[in-house]
């Protein structure tokens, strides 16, 4: 159907789009044409200079053809920048040959005013996968089309999107918007007239006088040059090349231009005169030096103060000393009377001070670090001699959202996760939402279509005042003044109206699931009816002995069977067995701000002054199919990255989860400027610590989990950069394909102290890593044709990239592009690396429409196939075989050599929910831990670590494998406190001075230890307690578990299922903000510490028993063993206590009954083994 010039290797990807409805049905085949080899509009694109060819070949009557080259659409197909592609419409029964209805579809598509294409792509749902042909479903749009924004005042010029004139000074009558630089050209060759009217503006003769008089601002007024008679041209002004326009010439004058048309383009490459005719010793005056303030870092160490780190240090020190010279001691004095229990005791220790010794060195080098976020906007925002205009030159950020089930992940918390990104600051045109629904479930579907329809009233409401938290239900819910920091008198009014709006979109969404089941019912009814009525027909009017099957369909909305997921699993559309969907709910915006309209009936936000752009929002569910191993969550972020590469390609990628929100509207500013300040090329990914909110107010079970994020990962910061925790975390695109840093450092000698500095983009690399890929770089556009390079170490790696990832042309070619876009501007390179850098303004220009033949591409990506006999999941992407991927991801990463960076702001940048209940809570640790035992058994063990990562890294990372196994002997540890009670025996013969001054020592060491991290942390005593409250609990319970599960998987081969973690839906009005806290689910998880509470309390009763009734006590023995037991005891508290429910609810008998049994058997005890010698008081004599 489609014939290219240069055809990839693949075959062509024919699509069929077919509408839905009562009225018939409409199918057009469509072959997308050859991957768009320009992905980017950037001249100074990798790829701009490559030309694409092709060629259309049209047919019959049947065939609606759009291309380029015809004449007659030349002008409205490159206004629009419609891609071309050829639609077929083959005859069916339902549908004859091409009516004049039907031919009216190419004129309805010429004539819409604003990109074609994007309104039909935002309408269609587009499927495909395994032996599929790919379908593109027309669909009536959800969302409330509202009458085309007005946009503001600016300049009705063609080309033009200045700010018009207002006010008085409006210079014609009949009121035609026009800027003041325009308003001047007219004059000059438009013979001053008017461009709206045509009538000759009134004295024109004198119009730059008038009209310099009347405007205020001085700054903004057009001198001519001064002369050049007395004195020279500053050496820093020079002529520059064009940089958009192609059809000028080479050496382009730009001084000049603005001279002969009286311009003002701000601070440009013209003298820019003080007061008409400058001034100073030559005439005129120096341009304003933007450099010092654009030069400034954006981001700036801040290292933990000597006067706590080095006690801290030095505490350390003095621990690892004690802990030599006690198991030294315990060693060298055993227990002869108890050898069994002294050395259990003896080995328990040692593997604990080698646990505690792998956790703390890694702490040694904590940092903080904070962003300057008015020098991003300088350096970005501000114009500059390339971006004159200042638009954003902000590389674009892609946003990855996912879910695989709404039952567990109500659809009102991912809408609201939704909302809080599309209200984030950052540039609209920059920024892509993606959300992945594993589950292909239509529930997920129609509410993203709803929530993309509330984000038009949403989004706007937050531009204009400036809204914290950008997530309506937490803004909503929150218990203080809403009133604070809000001036504008229209504010009350617009929230009642906006609260009022979003109440009924909470209605909507909840009644989704009920309205989708009601609606499938009525057409599945209708189905059966009809099929009996063919029945009938069929069998002459004699009704058939055979049971006539229908299936139970889900119905879309329009009439249509949904192509994922049913809710009665049928062929092709159940769990693991669907299409791959793509629907672009909301299409890339406009490159220029839209403003709003007024106040009126139906919207009551005057929007005049806001940019009501929304970001691109783009739903996707994979293919699934039975026989394929789709690797969960890591599998569907693969599937994104690769979507996203073809649709919007932004140089960085935001992951999430569905609950967790943004809570800082500027957090992704913060993050990039990590990536974009110097140095920033050699980070992989900027981690922000993980907030959540829900939690009850004693955090019962360290959900919070503060100590992990605001000292180890503080400390990590120090080294080569936190681990990657799975959520709220930024990542370089081309980090993620696999690539190795630009420059890299190996630690070679004695702990790494001898390092070795790798450049690894340049011509010639000496030495690679068996896994490592060195992204080929291109030079500088203008030497890039003439200049021939001799190695041949780029050209294979170019040719190896398709085996890497994948077959899919338009993917591969945007890898450069995504590179180039996120690099550094080329003055904060280093010496040697100023090819490698990129111009300033060269992203400021407007990205390609989205187009069919995109989005076909894009489904041909994430088919259930695609990664066969590629290296997704093994080098590129999210790495595969391991329950925690995020874990091994950024292990990856760092072990080539990239760093990472963790960004804490002073406002949470994220916020989401944690499970508050226990038996959740055990199971959510049980997958970690699972997963660090696989780690562990895997390559992916620190052992095997390259020179590349630094030894205290390797500890840290080694230690995330390690660790579940020390529940082993956390477990043998808790109940020898119980069998030392039960014997009389002791882990020591005798509670020795040496014995107690060396536990006292290790134990004093530990408080100074904990309360110097809570110094230079910000943590408090409270969370370090529940923490070590937490780590016994989770050591006793599903450690254990976890240990057990890794070896059966190796020995075995057990394959590892988990549950996915259910998120708590938003509590109604009324409703217990804890009631999960209180509910009770039994799990086997339970059971060990449930047996060591036990054992525990009935050894210390029968320790008391024995030692108050016999004839010799030893209490230096019952002191030590009730001690640990006490110990235990008190660490298990918070498992105990959620046992027992809501205070209240366990009866007071329970207790009582409780407390008799221990008793009782504690007598029992003794009675069964009295103490030696014979006394009458053992005698018990019933009267």
């Amino acid at each position: 159907m489609v014939k290219t010039a240069s055809s990839p290797s693949s075959s062509p990807v024919t699509i069929t789009v077919s509408s839905g409805g009562k009225g018939g049905s409409r199918s057009m085949g469509l072959t997308s044409p050859i991957s768009r080899a320009s992905i980017s509009n950037n001249p100074n694109s990798p790829l701009s200079g490559r030309a694409v060819n092709r060629r259309f070949s049209t047919g019959g009557s049947k065939y609606c053809s759009m291309s380029k080259d015809d004449s007659t659409m030349t002008e409205e197909i490159v206004n629009s920048e419609f891609v071309s592609y050829t639609v077929h419409i083959p005859p069916t029964p339902d549908h004859q040959p091409m009516s004049a209805s039907q031919t009216s579809l190419t004129e309805d598509l010429n004539k819409s005013t604003i990109k074609p294409e994007r309104s039909y792509i935002s309408s269609t749902v587009f499927t495909g996968g395994f032996n599929a042909v790919t379908r593109g479903h027309v669909i009536e749009c959800s969302m409330e089309r509202q009458p085309p924004a007005k946009v503001g005042l600016v300049c009705g010029m063609k080309g033009c999107d200045e700010k018009a004139i207002k006010g008085k000074n409006i210079p014609c009558e009949c009121g035609f918007k026009i800027c003041r630089d325009c308003y001047l050209d007219c004059f000059g060759s438009g013979g001053g007239r008017c461009p709206g009217c045509k009538e000759p503006y009134k004295d024109t003769s004198d119009g730059d006088d008038d009209y310099d008089e009347a405007c205020s601002e001085a700054e903004d007024q057009a001198f001519p040059l001064p002369s050049m008679a007395d004195g020279k041209l500053d050496k820093r002004l020079s002529l520059v090349k064009s940089f958009k326009a192609g059809n000028q010439p080479p050496d382009f004058d730009h001084t000049r231009w603005l001279f002969e048309t009286k311009g003002t383009y701000g601070y440009g490459n013209a003298v820019w005169p003080k007061d008409g005719y400058g001034a100073g010793l030559n005439g005129f005056e120096h341009p304003p030096d933007f450099g010092e303030r654009t030069r400034r870092p954006l981001t700036r160490k801040v290292v933990v103060s000597t006067a706590i780190l080095s006690p801290y240090r030095l505490l350390v020190a003095m621990r690892l000393v004690a802990l030599g010279f006690f198991l030294t001691w315990r060693i060298r004095h055993p227990n002869r009377e108890a050898m069994w229990l002294w050395g259990m005791s003896t080995t328990c220790e040692l593997w604990f001070a080698f646990s505690w010794l792998l956790d703390q060195l890694p702490k040694l080098c904590p940092v903080n670090r904070v962003t300057d976020l008015s020098v991003l906007k300088d350096r970005f925002e501000s114009p500059n001699l390339r971006n004159p205009k200042g638009r954003s030159d902000l590389p674009g950020i892609d946003v990855f959202v996912s879910t695989a089930d709404p039952e567990k992940e109500p659809p009102l918390v991912t809408a609201n996760t939704i909302l809080s990104i599309l209200a984030v600051d950052y540039p609209v045109e920059k920024l892509a939402c993606y959300l992945s629904d594993d589950g292909g479930a239509l529930l997920t579907f129609e509410a993203l279509a709803e929530t993309a329809s509330f984000a038009r009233i949403w989004v706007p409401f937050c531009r204009k005042h400036k809204i914290e938290p950008r997530n309506p239900e937490a803004y909503f819910g929150q218990k203080r003044d809403f009133l604070k920091n809000k001036v504008r008198l229209d504010f009350v009014r617009e929230r009642r109206w906006v609260k009022r709006e979003y109440d009924e979109f909470k209605v909507r969404i909840n009644s989704l699931p009920e309205s989708i089941r009601r609606r499938s019912d009525a057409y599945n009814a209708h189905e059966e009816l009809r099929a009996k009525k063919k029945q009938m027909e069929m069998g002459g009017g004699n009704p058939s002995s055979e049971p006539l099957r229908v299936s139970k369909a889900t119905w879309m909305s329009d009439g249509s069977h949904w192509p994922g997921t049913w809710a009665s699993a049928e062929a092709d559309h159940s769990r693991g067995d669907h299409a791959g969907i793509i629907q672009a709910m909301l299409a890339p915006p406009n490159s220029e701000p839209v403003y709003g309209a007024e106040a009126d009936g139906e919207n009551l936000i005057d929007t005049t002054e806001v940019d009501t752009r929304l970001p691109m929002l783009v739903y996707v569910s994979r293919e699934k199919r039975p026989g394929f191993d789709h690797n969960k969550k890591a599998g569907a972020m693969n599937a994104l990255v690769r979507t996203s590469a073809i649709m919007s390609n932004g140089p960085f990628i935001l992951n999430l989860d569905c609950d967790h929100y943004i809570y800082n509207s500027l957090a992704l500013r913060e993050g990039m400027c990590f990536m974009l300040d110097r140095g920033g090329d050699r980070i992989c990914y900027v981690q922000f610590p993980q907030r959540f909110e829900g939690i009850d107010p004693n955090d019962r079970y360290a959900n919070h989990n503060t100590v992990f994020f605001d000292v180890s990962m503080r400390a990590l910061d120090g080294l080569q950069g936190p681990v990657y925790v799975g959520t709220g975390c930024i990542f370089r695109r081309t980090a993620l394909y696999g690539f190795s840093p630009p420059r890299a450092t190996e630690h070679h000698g004695w702990l790494g102290r001898r390092k070795i500095k790798l450049f690894l983009r340049k011509p010639k690399v000496t030495k690679k890593e068996e896994d490592e890929v060195v992204l080929p770089i291109n030079r500088d556009h203008e030497n890039h044709h003439n200049d021939v390079d001799d190695d041949d170490d780029g050209d294979i790696e170019s040719l190896l990239l398709p085996k890497r990832f994948g077959n899919s042309t338009s993917l591969v070619a945007s890898i450069p592009v995504a590179e180039y876009q996120g690099r550094l501007l080329q003055d904060l390179q280093g010496r040697g690396c100023s090819s490698q850098g990129r111009p300033a303004g060269s992203l400021s220009v407007p990205r390609e429409p989205l187009d069919a033949a995109t989005v076909a591409e894009a489904i041909s990506v994430i088919s259930c196939f695609y990664e066969d006999k590629t290296e997704w999941g093994k080098r590129v992407g999210w790495i595969y075989g391991s329950v925690t991927e995020d874990v091994v991801t950024g292990y990856r990463m760092h072990n080539r050599g990239w760093r990472s960076i963790y960004c804490v702001t002073k406002r949470d940048a994220f916020r989401g929910t944690a499970p508050i209940n226990l038996t959740d809570r055990l199971h959510q640790v049980l997958r970690w831990a699972t997963g660090s035992v696989e780690i562990f058994f895997s390559r992916n063990n620190a052992l095997f670590a390259s020179r590349r990562m630094k030894f205290l890294q390797r500890v840290a990372y080694f230690n995330v494998g390690m660790y579940p196994f020390t529940s082993l002997f956390l477990i043998v540890y808790c109940f020898l406190p119980a069998v030392s009670l039960f014997s009389g025996q002791f882990i020591v013969q005798s509670l020795d001075i040496a014995f107690l001054v060396f536990l006292l020592a290790i134990t004093i060491t530990l408080c100074l230890l904990a309360i110097l991290e809570i110094k230079w942390s910000g943590i408090t005593l409270h969370d370090w307690w529940r923490n070590e409250q937490f780590w016994l609990i989770g050591g006793t319970s599903a450690h254990p578990s976890a240990v057990l599960q890794g070896l059966l998987k190796v020995i075995a081969g057990v394959d590892i299922s988990f549950t996915l973690t259910s998120k708590s839906a938003t509590p109604e009005d009324g409703d217990d903000e804890f009631a999960e806290l209180y509910t009770v689910k039994w799990s086997f998880l339970m059971v060990p510490p449930v047996v060591i509470i036990m054992v525990n309390t009935i050894a210390i009763a029968v320790g008391v028993a024995r030692t108050v009734y016999s004839p010799f006590p030893q209490w230096s023995k019952l002191v030590g063993g009730v001690f640990f037991g006490f110990w235990v005891l008190c660490h298990l508290y918070p498992f105990a206590k959620g046992l027992m429910g809501r205070r209240g609810r366990v009866p007071t008998i329970v207790f009582v009954w409780s407390g008799l049994l221990s008793i009782i058997i504690s007598l029992l005890w003794v009675y069964i083994s009295p103490p030696p010698g014979k006394q009458d008081y053992m005698k018990f004599q019933f009267p």
